[in-house]
């Protein structure tokens, strides 16, 4: 995503409040349509997500860098609009039938069980697979698992 006027705003605010930080950070939504952009974030906002998921083959097709520990991440909600940076603490790649239920809980959706974890998130990359690489799903397809933390949410936000 390319960085719009609000998104530059956003983090030279956060800068204001944490010199040190990293001079490079993403900028992405979560999902795949706005409704789900907007539920995921809702809960990133509540505290009750702190981990995601993503196709590794996806990274690999774009020629993308996997996100690091220490990375910064500006998540936007589903009008383009900046909400939230968040820190990654954690990266991992793990084939889909072996995530396991502690980052499935981490993943905050549903009633948090690895069981929702695998029927949801089985049906979004199938969809996902199918449009994006022309692939049908794989269950043991290779999964980014990213684990992160709030570090700025404006003050008109808490």
């Amino acid at each position: 995503m390319t960085n719009s006027p609000g998104v530059e705003l956003f983090w030279n605010e956060y800068l204001q409040e944490h010199p040190l930080a990293a001079d490079t950070y993403e900028v992405w939504s979560f999902g795949d349509n706005a409704p789900m952009a907007d539920e995921l974030l809702e809960l990133v906002l509540q505290g009750i997500k702190t981990g995601t998921a993503s196709n590794y083959q996806l990274y690999e097709a774009e020629g993308a860098a996997l996100p690091q520990a220490g990375g910064h991440s500006i998540i936007l909600d589903s009008k383009g609009e900046p909400q939230v940076i968040v820190a990654t603490t954690r990266v991992e790649v793990v084939p889909f039938d072996e995530i396991s239920a502690e980052f499935a809980y981490s993943e905050g959706e549903g009633d948090r069980s690895l069981e929702y974890w695998r029927q949801e998130h089985e049906r979004f990359f199938t969809r996902e697979a199918r449009e994006l690489l022309n692939q049908p799903f794989d269950p043991q397809m290779k999964v980014v698992c990213e684990n992160f933390k709030v570090v700025y949410l404006p003050s008109t936000r808490k």
